[in-house]
């Protein structure tokens, strides 16, 4: 690939909600550009970035694409994302790799539900936004009204670069409003009204220029020409555009305005860590040292594994040996790729600012960072919805786990386990959909299908006072016999403890050391001393904490935020062995957990809920019948309300149908955990019955 210039690369991710037009707009942007010789359409399955069979099928994009061409000199390489926020992911990571978002409207829609979150997320990633109008040609689109509701929501830095000469029918071409011609018949809002406030914004980006406007000195178009995408980069400055893809109505306008608006990828500074521990500010010098990032990963049945690089400094070759931060060794670079969609094209080097992608390195994560230096991670949000899954076909199970192995690897917003308690695999995915989806692609892809239901919820045990006792296990069958004898105290564990502080309090004067499990808050505690207990069965005694932590005590649940120590015991030279203290310190945990006030915990999650204000005593009252607590609310901009609330898991596993159903559709809501309370004793009592009954039918 020829040696491009930084200033010259052009990195856009396009945002908005499904069905507004963004994959649409890419395939218009590859015909006009002659990247492809005919024309393509969702609708019909031939777009270049919906190649996916399961794209073609629900006529809307799964993942997050990259493809590339040329305009007026500049290289462009644009990300074609999701719209619907059950593959939020997908855009998240592509705004990782992009220098600007451009956020699609569907001018006759409006503002929709995940318009509001790609615009959120994209001021989240810190780059430059433009908003693209399109659909212009769609009939009963109301101008002015949109364009208030957008200036309402996302602030008065959204400025119409040009407007509409016309709409529906009768949109025929657009007019600028930066430098405004003479004929402006036809114009939907007046351009040179909008001419002063867009300039404005743009001197904004540099003290100096604005200092000579305010003295009423105009900047030259050479200055406006270099302070737009520095106007965008800064945030002063949200360009609209307006389009039609269908009818390519504004289309040379549009490429013409993201040469000029989106920023080069020296204008967006991104934060690493040296070798050192120092921070540093990148700036996409090919020069320097190698800064890149996996944003994204594919498993393709062809290639096998795909991995998605952003190069933020510095350059990568072919053949070469590259450092990758967590890793020991360096990963070798057998061929780099340029993508174009579904196509890959081998290259010999790539530098900063480019996209590329790597295969079959199994050692590259979304999110791996290659080079000596380290970037933030890529912040994803927390899947909530799972079920519980298996083969339809008896013998799968193997290729089951194999197959959702490798969409973790996809996936960052789906989740994997295999729940000790239960005996579930549970998968978890951001809805309904997005598991759904997931399922179809597996069928396809690895032809394996899954069976699902609801998972059981993963409650956890725990105590909420301190007690003491013993256990002895003795046991003489003949020969050999068994014999150990564990005594130990108990005291609930807070969350927020220090630990080593906690340890060595006094009341643990005879402490020789400590044992501490951070993912169940558990710390054991070994205070023998005289060898009453052999330091050669301590092991066993750990082994034995652990196993009952696993398999619970009251209810079948895993047990957290407890203490134990061991301080006194009993052994016999002969019969005492590993597994009779294993057993000891097991049923002395079980004993003395049930003396120190045992109680169920539930998992909590926080709800942020956005629906239209009329809906919002309907949202309150709806998640206090789920034993939830509205904790506030919020304006979402426009006619919308942010509800705050929390509620336990349980009661929420299936919020999306009941929202919809409230709603009409128009809410959506995010949805992550926060903690694990107890639960009431009137449930408790229930979820522990239903335990003990399944448990007696399993015997």
């Amino acid at each position: 690939m020829e040696n491009l210039s930084v200033e010259k690369i052009r990195n856009v991710a396009l945002c908005g909600h499904g069905a507004c037009g963004k994959t649409t707009l890419v395939d218009k942007m590859l015909f006009v550009t002659g990247m492809v010789t005919r024309p393509a359409s969702v609708d019909d399955g031939t777009s270049i970035c919906d190649f996916d069979e399961e794209e073609k099928a629900h006529r809307y994009s799964i993942e997050a694409k990259i493809v590339h061409f040329r305009h007026n000199d500049r290289y462009f390489q644009v990300i074609d994302t999701p719209g619907y926020a059950d593959f939020i992911n997908q855009t998240i990571s592509g705004l990782r790799a992009a220098d600007a978002a451009a956020i699609v409207i569907n001018a006759q829609a409006g503002i929709e539900v995940n318009t509001r979150r790609v615009f959120a997320e994209s001021k989240k990633a810190g780059i430059g936004r433009i908003i693209i109008l399109s659909k212009l040609d769609q009939e009963n689109i109301n101008f002015p009204d949109l364009l208030k509701k957008i200036r309402d929501l996302f602030g008065n830095e959204c400025v119409l670069l040009n407007v509409p000469r016309g709409l529906g029918s009768e949109f025929r071409g657009v007019i600028s409003t930066l430098q405004v011609p003479e004929d402006t018949s036809g114009a939907v809002v007046d351009p040179q009204e909008i001419h002063e406030s867009l300039i404005e914004s743009i001197v904004e980006a540099d003290d100096e220029v604005m200092e000579c406007y305010l003295e009423g000195n105009p900047p030259t178009e050479e200055e406006l020409a270099r302070l737009v995408a520095m106007a965008v980069a800064k945030g002063t400055l949200i360009p609209m555009l307006c389009v039609s893809a269908k009818t390519g109505v504004g289309m040379q306008e549009l490429l013409d305005a993201l040469v000029l608006c989106v920023p080069d990828p020296t204008m967006v500074p991104r934060t690493a860590k040296s070798p050192t521990g120092e921070e540093v500010v990148l700036r996409d010098d090919p020069n320097g040292p190698l800064v890149a990032q996996v944003f994204k990963t594919r498993i393709d049945p062809f290639v096998q594994k795909l991995s998605f690089i952003r190069i933020y400094n510095g350059r990568m070759r072919s053949g070469e040996t590259v450092p990758v931060a967590g890793l020991r060794k360096g990963l070798k670079i057998a061929q780099l790729y340029r993508l174009q969609a579904s196509e890959t094209e081998s290259i010999d080097e790539a530098t900063a600012g480019q996209i590329v992608a790597v295969t079959k390195l199994e050692e590259l994560q979304t999110g791996s960072v290659i080079g000596e230096y380290t970037l933030p991670p890529i912040q994803f949000p927390t899947p909530m919805v799972g079920l519980a899954a298996s083969p339809k076909s008896r013998g799968d199970e193997a290729k089951m786990s194999g197959s959702l192995a490798k969409v973790c690897q996809e996936d960052p917003t789906f989740r994997l386990d295999r729940d000790s308690q239960t005996k579930e695999t549970v998968i978890t995915g951001m809805s309904e959909l997005h598991l759904q989806i997931i399922m179809e692609r597996l069928k396809r892809r690895d032809k394996l299908e899954i069976i699902t239901k609801e998972p059981k919820i993963p409650y956890r045990e725990t105590i909420q006072a301190s007690a003491e006792g013993s256990y002895r296990h003795k046991k003489q069958t003949g020969g050999r016999g068994q014999f150990g004898e564990v005594h130990i105290r108990m005291w609930p564990l807070a969350r927020d403890i220090k630990i080593e502080e906690f340890a060595t309090k006094e009341r643990f004067a005879e402490m020789k050391e400590y044992h501490y499990d951070p993912e169940n808050n558990f710390l054991w505690i070994d205070s023998i001393v005289g060898g009453v207990i052999p330091s050669n069965f301590m092991p066993a005694v750990e082994k034995g904490f652990k196993e009952r932590i696993e398999k619970g005590v009251i209810a079948g649940y895993r047990v957290q935020d407890v203490c134990v120590e061991v301080f006194y015991g009993k052994h016999h030279p002969v019969d005492s062995s590993e597994q009779a203290f294993k057993t000891a310190a097991s049923m002395a945990f079980r004993n003395v957990f049930q003396q120190a006030k045992p109680a169920l915990l539930e998992p909590i999650v926080r709800l942020e809920v956005t629906v239209p204000t009329d809906k919002v005593g309907d949202i309150n009252a709806d998640i206090s019948s789920r034993r939830g607590r509205p904790l506030g609310m919020n304006s979402a901009g426009g006619d919308m309300q942010t509800v705050i609330a929390e509620a336990p898991l349980a009661e929420v596993m299936t919020y999306a149908r009941s929202l919809s159903s409230i709603t009409g559709g128009q809410g959506s809501y995010t949805m992550e955990f926060v903690r694990y309370d107890v639960v009431p004793p009137n449930i408790q009592q229930e979820i522990i019955r239903k335990a003990k009954l399944e448990e007696e039918e399993e015997e």
